[in-house]
């Protein structure tokens, strides 16, 4: 198991609501569910940029599609 750290962040009062409807339906406390929904986004937002760097790359060593090409298909 890694080890933890103790972060503090602010969220809607609309956003600890459904926070805390999901702690109660899945009995988990808010901090795992906060836990878990923050590295989901975490690592979505890193494949999101890893992309963003592949396209960049790609554009940049001329490996693209003209506009016309891609809407033809």
């Amino acid at each position: 198991m890694t080890a933890s750290a103790t972060m503090t962040i602010r969220v809607s009062s609309e956003t600890k609501l459904k926070l805390e409807q999901i702690a109660a339906v899945t009995r988990r406390s808010k901090s795992f569910v906060a836990a878990e929904a923050v590295s989901a986004y975490v690592d979505r937002e890193l494949e999101i940029i890893e992309g963003i760097k592949r396209g960049i790359a790609d554009a940049a060593a001329g490996r693209v599609v003209p506009h016309d090409e891609a809407m033809s298909e």
